[in-house]
């Protein structure tokens, strides 16, 4: 593959056209300002602004988040979202994003399908026109806020946010590795990938090195596995097959593999895909479907542990995410890896490092039943019943007795009367 191999996001629609990237891009210009979209009412409809998500999203409700943010809430821990931007507009967002650590690495004089140019954004990558880095950044570290249950994992981490990609799919394998190094340079603790390369093919060597720098600086990389897994295809994605990269597929809300999500021998856990809420641009909410959307729940739950753990290894966290998913099969299977994250487990089976899961422990097992002990002489029911019986006979027997001796001096007294006369 060609260095300047194209990278595409984990997303199930198709890319926008150039006319509603253009459309969205000028959307913020016509809505109501970003505090307004708190009165909207939310709409089915992903547009930006939106209304707030009233309730909690089942991917959320599956998690005790009280138990949870008693071990971590990843205060400390900054994640990079290597994606389309961030948009700080909305609320919830605000406080969550380091702007000033943000970078838009998007080449410049970028023109659409028909030649017209192409905004760039901000150049501190706080400019999102698709909305796809908006929600995988609320996905991991939201703030919470007042008329709706969704919020981040790590309520406490930090984003940074690295524009790399965009409606046109501008992005490449070079400026992926180039946002990677960049995410070292800013003190990044975890590195959100939610995108993949455009085929099978492994891309240049330049972009594996870059994954190789993160990791020795203790990285957590995360990336999504990919959404062609329909008829069971099996192929490995870019960066997510690379060694040392978490990658993961999605899960439906049965903690089965999502129709879509790519299978293949490198996923390592799944994670909620489907019904995805999160933020969107200029406030609000929407719901969407992809791996892309569970690479950056299990990246919260990184940043979780990272957190609680600064000086374990991105290989150990990565096995703690690993070793504590749920499963029902011993080992790793091709469809959800080790199996489903489980965020208070990963936060409260923590006693010690681990390096890789082992394919037996955490799994869970049906007990056999325990034999009855064999009893030589009268248990202590049994003595009981019998004393009770005895209680009960003798009462009985005192009762007839004493009913007896009333008659037999009734009848005495009656003859001894008739005798004398007196009846």
């Amino acid at each position: 593959m060609p260095r300047a191999s194209l990278l595409r996001a984990s997303l199930l629609r198709p890319t926008l056209t150039a006319a509603a990237a253009a459309l969205l891009a000028t959307a913020p210009l016509l809505a109501p300002p970003a505090a307004a979209a708190d009165k909207l009412p939310y709409s089915d409809q992903c547009q930006f602004p939106n209304g707030l998500y009233p309730g909690r999203p089942w991917s959320l409700q599956r998690v005790l988040l009280d138990e949870l943010w008693s071990r971590s809430k990843g205060a400390g821990v900054r994640v990079a979202v290597i994606d389309t931007g961030v948009d700080v507009k909305n609320p919830q967002l605000t406080a969550a994003v380091d702007a000033k650590s943000g970078r838009n690495l998007l080449p410049k004089g970028l023109k659409d399908e028909d030649g017209d140019p192409i905004e760039r954004g901000k150049e501190n990558g706080t400019t999102d026109t698709v909305g796809h880095g908006t929600k995988v950044a609320g996905i991991i570290a939201a703030r919470p806020a007042a008329g709706t249950g969704f919020v981040g994992l790590a309520p406490e981490a930090t984003i940074i946010p690295i524009q790399q990609n965009d409606a046109e799919g501008h992005g490449t394998t070079d400026t992926l590795a180039a946002a990677i190094r960049y995410a070292v340079q800013a003190k990044a603790g975890v590195i959100n990938i939610s995108q993949d390369t455009s085929n099978a093919m492994k891309p240049s060597d330049d972009l594996e090195k870059a994954i190789d720098e993160a990791l020795a600086q203790k990285i957590v990389v995360v990336a999504s596995a990919g959404n062609d897994g329909l008829d069971g295809n099996v192929k490995e994605t870019y960066p997510a097959s690379y060694d040392g990269v978490l990658a993961v597929a999605a899960s439906d809300r049965n903690n089965e593999r999502a129709a879509f999500s790519q299978s293949g021998d490198f996923v390592g856990v799944a994670a909620p895909g489907v019904d995805m809420i999160s933020t969107v641009p200029s406030g609000g909410h929407c719901s969407d479907n992809g791996t892309s959307f569970s690479a950056p729940y299990v990246a919260g739950v990184a940043a979780l542990l990272k957190a609680r753990h600064p000086d374990w290894t991105a290989r150990q966290i990565v096995a703690q995410i690993e070793q504590t998913a749920e499963r029902t099969i011993a080992g790793h299977d091709r469809l959800v890896g080790w199996g489903v994250v489980d965020p208070v487990r990963a936060l409260t089976e923590d006693d010690r490092p681990i390096e890789s899961p082992d394919p037996q422990n955490g799994l869970s097992r049906a007990e056999a039943p325990t034999a009855a002990k064999f009893q030589t002489g009268e248990t202590p029911d049994e003595r009981n019943t019998r004393l009770a019986t005895y209680v009960a006979v003798a009462a009985a027997v005192l009762v007839a007795g004493t009913s007896g001796t009333a008659v037999a001096i009734r009848d005495a007294r009656r003859r001894a009367r008739r005798v004398a006369g007196v009846d």
